[in-house]
């Protein structure tokens, strides 16, 4: 089993993730991108002590910046998490936020 505090790395604060963290009890959190579901689960399962119902995971690729005037550059790829808890279940420490 991996290291919970390596599997999430951060949790993602947007104006949709809030939104949705408001309607449908969903966090979004930016993860390892070696990670699978079920490590993601037991990883928030483990440090929040809560009920996962369902993880969705999507792999972001990075975007093309400039590195001065002719040097491409890209930043670098990440892996999004969308982590559904049970009814009634809801993470403390982010419920201000």
């Amino acid at each position: 089993m991996k290291d919970p505090r390596k599997v999430l790395k951060t949790l993602l604060i947007s104006e949709k993730s809030v939104a949705v963290r408001e309607t449908n009890n969903c966090y979004v959190f930016e993860v390892a991108k070696d990670a699978n579901k079920i490590d993601i689960k037991r990883a928030v399962e483990t440090l929040y002590n809560v009920k996962v119902a369902k993880v969705t995971t999507m792999n972001n690729h990075g975007k093309e910046r400039h590195l001065g005037r002719y040097r491409p550059g890209r930043t670098p790829d990440w892996k999004k998490a969308i982590i559904k808890l049970a009814k009634g279940e809801a993470i403390a420490e982010f419920e201000t936020l």
